[in-house]
C-alpha cells in the first residue's frame, strides 16, 4: 500500500475551553494527540485558543460595524480560511458544548453567505471534525451539534469525524490529570487516530479535485437563472 502524502494540507485547531492561557486545558491535551499525528504527516498545523481573543458575539462578519468597540474575528477568519481542515475542541458543561464553541459556530455562520471563486458558499471544499472532553455525559450530543453546524455552513464531514474522552461521571480526574490514565485509553486513542486520518483523506481528495464541482450548487448561478435539471413542482 502506498503511503499517502499529506504535506500539501493545512489544519487549524480551535480550542473552545473556558480557560484563558496559560491555564491547563484538558481539551488541549486530547487535541494534541491529533495535532502530533498531523505534524508527523508533515501537515501544517495552526491553533487558536478562542477565549484568548476578543471576539464579539453576533452573526455579522465584523461586529464593529454593529456597535462593538473591538472584534478580532475578521483576523481569525483569515487564518481559518487558510486551512483545509478545521477541528473544533470543546469541554462539556451541563451536557452541552461550551459557550465559546457556540460563539465560534455563530461567527462561522456569519461568514457562510460569502462565496468562493466558483460561486459556491465559501466553506465548500473544506473539512471539519471535533474533539470533546469532560467529566459528564454528552460527548455524542456535543459532536452531533458541532458537526451538523459545520456541514450546514459548507464544511464536509468524513466518517467518524469526532473523538472524545469522558472521565467518571461527576467530580474526578480530567484528561490531563495523571490519575485519569487517559493517555492509556485505547478507545479514545483509536478514535482520535481514525478521526485525524479520515479528515486528512477527505481533505486530500477534495484538494486534488479542486473541491466540489459548482454544477447544481452555485447560489450565484441560481440567482442568474440557472436551474440545471430542477423543474418547479407546479410546472412538472
Amino acid at each position: 500500500m502506498t503511503t499517502p502524502d499529506f504535506s500539501n494540507l493545512k489544519s487549524i485547531y480551535i480550542n473552545c475551553t473556558l480557560k484563558k492561557s496559560p491555564e491547563t486545558s484538558h481539551t488541549a491535551g486530547l487535541m494534541q494527540v491529533s495535532k502530533d499525528i498531523m505534524a508527523k504527516e508533515n501537515v501544517q498545523v495552526d491553533s487558536i485558543r478562542f477565549i484568548d481573543h476578543d471576539v464579539a458575539s453576533g452573526v455579522y462578519p465584523d461586529m464593529t460595524e454593529q456597535g462593538w468597540e473591538k472584534d478580532e474575528w475578521p483576523d481569525l477568519f483569515e487564518r481559518i480560511m487558510e486551512a483545509d481542515i478545521l477541528i473544533v475542541g470543546t469541554p462539556i458543561w451541563l451536557g452541552e458544548k461550551s459557550s465559546q464553541a457556540q460563539k465560534l459556530i455563530e461567527r462561522l455562520y456569519s461568514m457562510s453567505g460569502k462565496l468562493n471563486e466558483k460561486g459556491q458558499y465559501i466553506f465548500y471544499g473544506k473539512v471539519g471534525g471535533c474533539v470533546i472532553t469532560g467529566n459528564e455525559d454528552g460527548a455524542k450530543h456535543c459532536a452531533m451539534g458541532i458537526l451538523y453546524a459545520l456541514q450546514h455552513v459548507g464544511y464536509s464531514i468524513p466518517p467518524q469525524a469526532d473523538c472524545g474522552w469522558l472521565g467518571e461521571i461527576g467530580p474526578g480526574p480530567s484528561y490531563r490529570d495523571e490519575e485519569a490514565h487517559a493517555h492509556e485509553n485505547d478507545f479514545t486513542n483509536r478514535n482520535t487516530t481514525f478521526m485525524t486520518y479520515n479528515l486528512l483523506h477527505l481533505a486530500q481528495l477534495l484538494k486534488e479535485n479542486n473541491g466540489y464541482s459548482n454544477y447544481g450548487n452555485s447560489p450565484k448561478d441560481w440567482e442568474d437563472g440557472q436551474r440545471w435539471k430542477f423543474t418547479h413542482p407546479n410546472k412538472s
